[in-house]
């Protein structure tokens, strides 16, 4: 059930005697991959979010020092993907039952004792509802640190290979979603039906963009008829291994700074 975890830093495995007894619990990292159930176009699963979260997040496990405490929560894989509900297969949940289900997992694990928590997160339409959740923890305890984190936003991540067309549209089952998954499910990856189409009818020469500073609310279904956003063709495994390495590497780095993160206090100080 450990999937891409270590079996050694899966949450699920430990016994409750052995999660009562554990030493300093206020600084273990406690990590939450969450991704999505959602179309990925004609050539990948409905599962490209939730697998690049386990996969990210079990590779920095792997990397990570031993000394260090942190473990992985089972993946969420369901979230907030209605921008792609008119593809058949895709399971959403509403931005109000993601909440709810973040906040109560928090609540848990506060009560058991933890301090630290880093929501992992590889899909791009739930950061916002990640971000309040996280904010609404803390400050319902003012000594649990929630870390609402994005997986494609880690330091180091080795992404040249795109081109300039790519690195600004290709968000969603394009070259770097699709190199990522040859990489970690390529028996799941149907190359021969990959097709390449960038976004339709983006509006020339304004302030407002898709997902930019000004950015316009669209459903998938908006902007492309295949349901991919990007160009997979030139997707290969090779490039995916350098995206895993890069990801897995940067991340047990991150995994290190939550683990000696310590909450400003400035009112304290006064």
């Amino acid at each position: 059930m450990h999937s891409f975890i270590p079996p050694e830093r899966f949450f699920p495995y430990l016994t409750w005697t052995e999660i009562q007894q554990m030493p300093g619990k206020e600084n273990v990292v406690l990590l939450q991959p969450i991704g999505a159930i959602e179309q990925h176009g004609p050539h990948l699963p409905l599962v490209v979010d939730a697998a690049i979260a386990t996969a990210t997040v079990g590779g920095a496990l792997a990397r990570l020092e031993p000394n260090i405490p942190a473990y992985a929560l089972p993946t969420l894989c369901y979230g907030k993907s209605n921008e792609h509900w008119h593809f058949p297969g895709t399971i959403t949940l509403t931005a109000q039952t993601l909440m709810t289900t973040l906040m109560e997992v928090g609540e848990s694990l506060y009560r058991a004792g933890f301090r630290k928590l880093a929501l992992v997160n590889a899909h791009g339409g739930q950061p916002q509802v990640l971000e309040m959740a996280a904010r609404d923890l803390h400050q319902q305890h003012e000594d649990f640190l929630v870390f609402p984190l994005f997986v494609w936003r880690a330091p180091n991540l080795d992404v040249g290979f795109l081109t300039p067309k790519e690195a600004e549209f290709g968000i969603h089952a394009g070259d770097a979603e699709t190199s990522l998954m040859l990489a970690i499910l390529p028996d799941q990856v149907q190359m021969e039906r990959a097709v390449a189409e960038y976004p339709h009818g983006l509006p020339a020469d304004s302030l407002l963009s898709m997902e930019g500073k000004l950015p316009f609310a669209w459903t998938t279904r908006d902007l492309s008829r295949s349901g991919v956003l990007g160009d997979p063709t030139v997707a290969t495994k090779a490039k995916g291994d350098r995206i895993l390495e890069s990801l897995a590497a940067s991340w047990a780095r991150v995994i290190h700074d939550l683990h000696y993160f310590q909450q400003p206090q400035a009112w304290k100080d006064s």
